[in-house]
């Protein structure tokens, strides 16, 4: 007959037994939930990884779509359609989208009467400096005249037309210029006179968003209406400009925008940007 002492040992081992059952199923069940979640963070970081290659490797139509980084700004270049462009629309491609928005440059303007300068603040238009930049290096302003002259009311000489067929301050139809045009930028609503002498400033078509690549030169305080970006300041070759406009002009333009060709002829030979600095 089993004695008291058996029965109770075969109580102790069935309730071990139980107790390790339950240990182990315990640790089953752990190690499920923990393969589960790990599964779910492995999915979620294929995920993550998928969405950083397509937004920094996807892509191949050469548009920079990538949020601006620091010190840069997000540029916006309106393409002339094909059907739309004149003889005078000259090709040369788009500036990158992304650019930078710090640090100042030198215009060199060389023309056959000498140098003109100018400084150009990337903070205030980096958009047109890089429009500059751009067709700087595409030679695109090189061996081109500025195409008019205006001694009254403003006092401007306009250039920036590679077809010198340009007749005012506002590009318009059949004028020169780039086969892009790009936003309005450091207006001067807040200046009296918005554009006084040895400013240097974009020309457009009287619409927003329509700067091309025709700029004038002020030298003598004009009341024109504060819409055309202030490219920048005039720091040598002023004394050019005005043997220029000293000249007078042939009054072409009189009964249209005013002003008409140079009388003095003004060519640019060469106009580079420099790298920015500071």
């Amino acid at each position: 007959m089993t004695s008291t002492r058996e029965r109770q040992r075969a109580a102790a081992r069935a309730r071990l037994e139980k107790e390790m059952a339950e240990r182990a199923a315990r640790a089953r069940k752990r190690r499920q939930t923990q393969a589960i979640v790990g599964a779910g963070a492995v999915l979620v970081l294929v995920v993550a990884g998928t969405v950083w290659l397509a937004t920094n490797l996807g892509g191949d139509d050469g548009t920079d779509t990538a949020a601006p980084q620091a010190g840069n700004v997000q540029c916006a270049w309106t393409e002339i359609p094909a059907d739309q462009r004149t003889e005078q629309i000259k090709d040369v491609g788009l500036p990158a989208a992304q650019q930078p928005s710090t640090g100042t440059q030198t215009m060199t303007i060389d023309t056959n009467l000498g140098p003109i300068t100018a400084k150009i603040d990337r903070a205030a238009v980096p958009c047109t400096a890089a429009s500059f930049t751009h067709l700087a290096e595409k030679n695109f302003f090189d061996n081109t005249k500025c195409h008019r002259l205006v001694t009254e009311g403003i006092k401007v000489l306009q250039c920036g037309d590679p077809s010198a067929t340009g007749k005012g301050w506002r590009e318009t139809d059949g004028t020169g210029g780039p086969s892009y045009r790009l936003a309005e930028e450091n207006l001067p609503t807040d200046k009296r006179p918005p554009y006084p002498e040895g400013v240097i400033a974009m020309a457009n078509s009287g619409q927003p968003g329509s700067t091309g690549s025709q700029f004038f030169i002020v030298y003598g305080d004009s009341p024109l209406d504060p819409n055309y970006t202030v490219l920048g300041t005039i720091t040598g070759g002023m004394d050019i400009v005005k043997q220029v406009a000293a000249a007078g002009d042939d009054e072409a333009f009189a009964q249209q925008a005013g002003g008409g060709h140079p009388k003095k002829e003004i060519t640019i030979t060469k106009l580079s940007m420099s790298a920015p600095q500071g």
